[in-house]
């Protein structure tokens, strides 16, 4: 296949190319993960399908860790991809996949051999830790699938194809609705069927998504030459990895701890947030797919030594996202009322006054949101991936914070306040940094 790099070209039409994929398959994740858990909820009953939701904060934490491990290697790929030296990538490539495997597998045992424990910590009613402790065995043996999955959609897209990954997130998508329907309805595997389900489908998509690299860019993958203890690019590897992996890691349990908050309102409020919580899950793709393909080109062009198209596609990429924030905030402030309704219906008033007022705090904060999206694109593309870290710990701390303070004097407007002048700092320091790195005038190679 012919190669294409990013060193060239219109920026904005590249920067479309790239998040529309990935913007769509963000959205695919999102009806992936609804269609299994109503799969369950309508064969198994509301004990499977609830314990499915216990077993969620578990799986993703996981699932996280791992592809923000994936995206700091994705970095590191693309700026060796922009410089053309093809011998570093496939020595990355192995170093990826050899220290990788190791840490999915540690991570895979640790969690299984504690999972009870985390269980019974996070306060599972007994009634569930059965169907959980089910679920969550198959989920986490299968853990290198998941690894090997993203690893290979990330290389993907660290060389600017985002497409590909598309399809074979489409695959596994197909392919586990249909083994849910086989496993749980046909052979009557219970929660157990669920997570086989899961893990088949991204053992294939991961099968095909590597011979699909084998067959189309096969100078990218390690050879018995590449093999070997490559210091410099394993102390990378570990630095990006890790970093992004906590930073992954951090958000989500923020998300969990913010929960918490909002669950001192009853179940008014945690229906109204979990209701707000998908439509903002569709807004943020927009804003996540537009830092990731600024991510993917910024990084290219730092390899190959493009310091002015790099600035121009931090530029052009801020105001792209800047323009879909607004456009995002105004069609959440018009149609707050008809989406919290599609979710919770017209019989609980109490839980959709709840949701529009969250959703109309929230959305004047938006620009900001995908302002800083945009912004921890670029720091990972260029390789400072300890910005995007310390920005959004600090970020999730003031939301966090500021969330149990406001929630009892406000409702669930607190936490849509909260989490907005989070955003605002989170942009506020990224802009700092910026300045300072371009103050200090370190080369871009």
């Amino acid at each position: 296949m012919k190669q294409q790099t990013l060193l060239s070209g219109n920026i904005k039409k590249q920067l479309i190319s790239l998040a529309i994929p990935l913007l769509f398959g963000n959205i695919l994740q999102q009806l992936y993960n609804t269609a299994d858990s109503l799969i369950v909820g309508h064969f198994l009953g509301t004990d499977a399908f609830a314990s499915v939701g216990v077993s969620g904060s578990i799986m993703n934490l996981f699932i996280f860790i791992l592809n923000g491990f994936c995206v700091g290697i994705s970095v590191i790929l693309g700026q060796l991809y922009g410089t053309g030296d093809r011998s570093q990538f496939r020595k990355e490539f192995f170093v990826a996949v050899g220290f990788g495997s190791v840490l999915t597998l540690a991570l895979s045992s640790f969690s299984m051999l504690l999972l009870r424990h985390i269980l019974v910590l996070i306060q599972t009613p007994a009634e569930l830790i059965g169907y959980s402790t089910s679920y969550l065995m198959f989920i986490l043996a299968g853990l290198p699938f998941t690894y090997f999955y993203n690893l290979f959609s990330n290389v993907l897209r660290s060389i600017g194809n985002t497409k590909a990954g598309l399809y074979f997130l489409l695959l596994a998508i197909i392919a586990n609705i249909i083994l849910d329907i086989v496993f749980i309805a046909n052979l009557g595997m219970g929660t157990a069927g669920a997570t086989a389900a899961t893990v088949i489908a991204q053992c294939l998509s991961a099968v095909c998504c590597f011979f699909y690299l084998k067959k189309f860019y096969p100078e990218l993958i390690c050879t018995r030459d590449d093999i070997g203890v490559h210091r410099e690019l394993l102390s990378r590897t570990v630095q990006y990895g890790i970093t992004s992996a906590m930073q992954a890691s951090s958000l989500y349990i923020g998300k969990i701890l913010v929960q918490g908050a909002v669950n001192t309102l009853g179940t008014p409020g945690i229906a109204a947030y979990t209701a707000t919580m998908r439509i903002e899950g569709f807004a943020n793709s927009f804003g996540d797919s537009g830092g990731s393909a600024i991510s993917v080109l910024v990084s290219q062009n730092r390899g190959a030594g493009n310091n002015e198209r790099l600035k121009a596609g931090m530029k052009d990429g801020v105001l792209l996202n800047f323009s879909l924030g607004l456009i995002m905030a105004a069609l959440m402030i018009l149609f707050a009322e008809p989406g919290i309704r599609l979710f919770i219906g017209n019989a609980d008033l109490q839980s959709i006054q709840y949701g529009i007022d969250y959703l109309r705090v929230i959305s004047v904060f938006y620009i900001f949101c995908f302002m800083g999206s945009a912004l921890v694109g670029y720091f990972r593309g260029i390789g400072k991936v300890h910005v995007p870290f310390w920005c959004s710990t600090s970020h999730i701390t003031i939301r966090v914070i500021l969330s149990y303070l406001l929630v009892s004097r406000m409702g669930l407007p607190a936490i849509g306040l909260a989490t907005g002048i989070g955003w605002i700092w989170a942009v506020t320091y990224q802009v700092i940094m910026y300045f300072y790195y371009k103050k200090l005038a370190i080369p871009v190679r």
